[in-house]
């Protein structure tokens, strides 16, 4: 697993990489849902929360293949308070 952050304009960047089997398309569309899991014992709750998280704050969360086989769990958020919201 490989965790990197970078800097984007007005925002910062975290990837999260690994080098497992991947996500397939027919669950990446489904992964962000509540109660979807590929997990025997999974609830199917995690990444929906921590999108939900990352949307409240402005920010946005995306699931891309790792080149190198895996995937790369990202997301991005502000670094200053959007307009019209509290100090």
């Amino acid at each position: 697993m490989r965790v990197s952050t970078s800097n984007e304009q007005a925002s910062i960047r975290v990837d999260v990489a690994d080098t497992g089997p991947g996500v397939s398309e027919e669950v990446k569309e489904e992964l962000f849902e509540t109660f979807a899991t590929t997990k025997d014992t999974g609830m199917g709750v995690g990444l929906m929360i921590s999108k939900s998280i990352i949307d409240a704050h402005y920010g946005r969360m995306e699931l891309k293949p790792n080149p190198g086989g895996g995937a790369v769990f990202s997301f991005t958020l502000p670094l200053s308070a959007c307009p019209g919201s509290a100090p």
